[in-house]
């Protein structure tokens, strides 16, 4: 069940990211954490997998040495990143681009929000 998670997980990171233009961490880390009970170094490590080609192998290698990083959930979320990225990339064409700039900025405030005050 985890892994039918991880690629829905990994579909939405993928469709808001094609949509508003932000890295999947900014979306994933949050994810990773309430969704996944993943602690925040265990979730950015994960993130790292993600992110591997092209910018974090050589980041992602001392998470993982570290056990900082689950590189099979991180591979099932960049396979739904892939697919996901592909309909939100062109869905974000048929938004206008006032409603657009509103949308990232709703999530990246909820997000921030979300984590500053969780205990």
């Amino acid at each position: 069940m985890i892994m039918l998670w991880a690629v829905v997980a990994g579909l939405a990171v993928g469709v808001l990211s094609g949509v508003i233009g932000i890295a999947g961490g900014t979306i994933l880390v949050p994810i990773l954490f309430y969704a996944f009970k993943m602690n925040q170094r265990l979730a950015q490590g994960t993130t790292i997998a993600v992110l591997l080609p092209p910018t974090g192998l050589l980041a992602f290698l001392q998470y993982y040495k570290a056990g900082n990083a689950d590189l099979k959930l991180g591979l099932l979320l960049a396979l739904g990143i892939f697919i996901g990225g592909y309909f939100g990339g062109g869905w974000a064409q048929k938004i206008p681009d006032v409603v657009l700039r509103k949308i990232f900025a709703v999530v990246l405030a909820a997000t921030a929000l979300e984590m500053f005050f969780h205990k």
